[in-house]
């Protein structure tokens, strides 16, 4: 239908070199400052956060395509809210970068008595584990958070198994012009509470390769997206 140079997106047709250059947000951190902020957060994030994005995680629990035995990496553990969701069956890594997060999860893991995930503190842009070690990555809540999202997804898509799957939920921006445009003008508010509101899906799935089998929306309002991926060769 279009030239080869050209795709529809969002009902508009855009260049693929715009898709595979632009910014993904408006809004620039580095990991200082996302540690900083979640340093200061983690005292009440499971009371905030925690409810009102429960359902989402609700919900991608029920569509992650884990099998029994299953290796899992969570990127993101933060509070450790998921621990309790997985099955017990599967061998749970979590890994934060903020410190105050990690212990919150500590305590939960030991006051609830889950015994198959395990805590470590680590930047999911530079992951110590070797290639295809995970059969399932799963980072709920963290793409629109990290400084570099394209360079977290290619480290989940490295330490995940050939024909395993890596799974996103997130907020990204909105289809809507006028909610995109609001979005916007709100990201470098937002990123103080942890996320910025207008990552670009589109564009930030191009530049980190990834072809998703499957996008549906969670959450009540449903401005949230479960993206789920499978690793080729």
């Amino acid at each position: 239908m279009f030239d080869q140079d050209y795709v529809l997106e969002d009902n508009k047709v855009r260049p693929v070199s715009d898709i595979a250059t632009r910014a993904l947000s408006v809004t620039a951190i580095d990991n200082d400052f996302i540690e900083g902020v979640y340093n200061k957060i983690a005292a009440f994030d499971s009371w905030i956060f925690g409810p009102t994005l429960q359902t989402g995680r609700r919900e991608a629990m029920k569509r992650l395509p884990m099998q029994s035995g299953d290796r899992v990496l969570e990127v993101g553990v933060g509070t450790g809210i998921n621990a309790s969701l997985y099955s017990k069956d599967c061998v749970v890594t979590g890994i934060d970068l903020s410190a105050s997060m990690l212990v919150k999860a500590g305590r939960r893991l030991n006051r609830r008595g889950i015994k198959n995930v395990q805590l470590m503190q680590m930047d999911a842009a530079q992951m110590n584990f070797s290639d295809e070690s995970f059969d399932l990555v799963y980072a709920p809540y963290l793409i629109s958070v990290v400084p570099d999202p394209v360079r977290v997804a290619r480290e989940m898509y490295r330490v995940c198994k050939v024909g395993g799957h890596i799974v996103l939920l997130s907020h990204f921006l909105s289809e809507n012009p006028f909610l995109a445009r609001v979005e916007r003008l709100i990201s470098p508010l937002t990123v103080h509470i942890g996320f910025k509101s207008d990552l670009d899906r589109p564009a930030f799935l191009a530049q980190a390769d990834l072809k998703p089998i499957s996008i549906d929306k969670v959450n009540i309002p449903r401005w949230w997206s479960l993206i789920i991926c499978r690793r080729g060769k």
